[in-house]
């Protein structure tokens, strides 16, 4: 499904400027193989031809009732997100990095924190990066409906209308009508974690419960008196984060300590069941949080056979599938109701009932010590990327890209030898007290124990092909002694 985002439909009440605050601390195991750790979901290109943060970044980017997007992430994601808002025009307002995963609630507390020392009551529209909204005119009109109750201290939230009992999604039930007896907005009696099937039922039945989103529009300042009530060491601990964090770049780094100090609990848990401010906007927006593989195949057009297809793939007599092909050529034949996704270096097979049972697989990988919950072969840079090819004892190849005017850090290995031969483009290399124009078909051999350094000075991406041998070629055997990234 692509979505069409018409932004400029959009004003905010007043002279309102809201803040968007985008959540992008996960890890997606649920969307194994394709998403990793070091490559989850929000970063991939799934439900439209841009990513999933690129399209949550878009629904409130270049209009004049928003202020540029704050976004809070996992350290080790910075310049991947980074990178991918500048694809599609947008400069963050900052991109905060989380030195721990603790959840949503101290990860908006500490966006609250830092936004009021710009702004002494900023409105913030608090988004997770990974879900999808099919009609974002739906969803500013929301927007505007809850405006004015998040101004007045309200923490409001956004109910999506269920359209079938749904097990995987926690309910919002709604209460009395607020704002002169706008229906859309009510106050909400309680959040309901994920029922059973018989209890949904009744739920959708009654009209009363929502779907809850995980989507907030909130008051900083009010956001952060009720967290300052109800977990006051948590709030505490956000203060301290944020008081000792530092600029680095285009980036704002919590204080690592201060934050680990507060506890993981989600804006529902710590927040939302417990407050009597809590606000619902009804909306039905075509929205879905793509929370498994099944899910992801519901909301992506279909073929005459109900599958839905990416990639090299040839079917025979194969129904209501999703079938993904990242790489090497699948074929399937006789199949119904299924989940086949491949990639480079793994296969997920599975019933689509089943599919949510993902992040059972990706848990016995890891306690195997697998690579393959964490990484692709690719691994993106803020300077490229770089590909094994091939790997054996005491070698390894690698293909790599720069991009241009992007150079690697100036470092050196005490295990390990490299020799770079250019496929494509032009390289400038830093050898010890020697610097060099390397041109295609043309190589450099790196002794150990030498400083050494790559650029592309040219306007046109750099190839080239890294043997590396020696007796240990883990990327930890990277001594860095300066970067223009600011990386240790």
């Amino acid at each position: 499904m692509n979505a069409v985002v018409d932004l400029g439909k959009f004003r905010a009440q007043g002279s309102t400027q809201i803040h968007p605050v985008i959540l992008s601390g996960g890890s997606g195991t649920r969307l194994w193989p394709l998403s990793r750790a070091l490559y989850p979901k929000q970063l991939l290109q799934l439900a439209s031809d841009r990513t999933m943060i690129q399209d949550t970044v878009a629904r409130s980017a270049n209009d004049a009732g928003f202020d540029a997007p704050v976004v809070i992430c996992n350290d080790e994601h910075r310049f991947i997100i980074d990178e991918q808002l500048r694809q599609i025009g947008v400069q963050a307002r900052r991109i905060l990095l989380e030195p721990a995963a603790r959840n949503t609630a101290p990860a908006i507390a500490a966006v609250a924190l830092w936004l009021m020392t710009l702004d002494p009551d900023p409105i913030m529209l608090v988004q997770p990066s990974d879900h999808l909204i099919g009609s974002p005119d739906e969803f500013h009109s929301a927007v505007v409906k809850g405006l004015g109750a998040a101004q007045a201290g309200r923490l409001v939230t956004f109910g999506i209308k269920p359209s079938r009992p749904e097990t995987g999604y926690g309910y919002i039930q709604a209460g009395p009508a607020l704002n002169g007896g706008v229906d859309d907005l009510r106050s909400v009696d309680k959040f309901i974690e994920k029922p059973d099937l018989e209890t949904a039922q009744r739920f959708v039945d009654s009209g009363a419960f929502y779907w809850n989103s995980g989507i907030f529009l909130l008051s900083a300042k009010h956001y952060l008196d009720e967290l300052r009530r109800l977990h006051p060491a948590m709030h505490e601990a956000c203060a301290r984060a944020v008081k000792g964090g530092k600029e680095d770049l285009n980036f704002f780094r919590l204080e690592a300590r201060s934050f680990a100090d507060a506890p993981a609990l989600s804006i529902d848990r710590a927040v939302m069941e417990h407050t009597d401010r809590a606000a619902v906007v009804a909306v039905d927006m075509a929205w879905s949080d793509i929370g498994s593989w099944r899910a992801l195949r519901d909301v992506n057009e279909r073929d005459p056979d109900g599958n839905v297809v990416h990639g090299d793939v040839v079917l025979d007599r194969v129904r209501n599938s999703y079938v993904r092909a990242d790489g090497h050529l699948v074929a399937a034949i006789g199949l119904d109701d299924v989940i086949i996704v491949s990639t480079d270096d793994a296969v997920l097979v599975a019933n689509a009932d089943d599919a949510a049972s993902v992040s059972g697989v990706v848990e016995v990988l890891r306690k195997r010590n697998r690579p393959e919950p964490n990484q692709h072969r690719t691994i993106y840079r803020p300077w490229g990327y770089y590909r094994t090819v091939d790997a054996g004892d005491r070698f390894q190849v690698k293909r790599i890209m720069v991009k241009p005017g992007a150079k690697l850090s100036l470092q050196k290995h005490f295990h390990r030898a490299e020799h770079w031969v250019v496929v494509q483009g032009t390289a400038l290399v830093q050898r010890g007290q020697d610097t060099m124009l390397i041109h295609e078909n043309e190589s450099i051999y790196i002794p150990i124990g030498a400083e050494h350094r790559l650029e592309n000075p040219g306007k046109l991406p750099l190839h080239l092909i890294e043997v590396q041998s020696g007796a240990y070629l883990g990327e930890d055997d990277i001594v860095r002694i300066a970067d223009s990234y600011g990386r240790s």
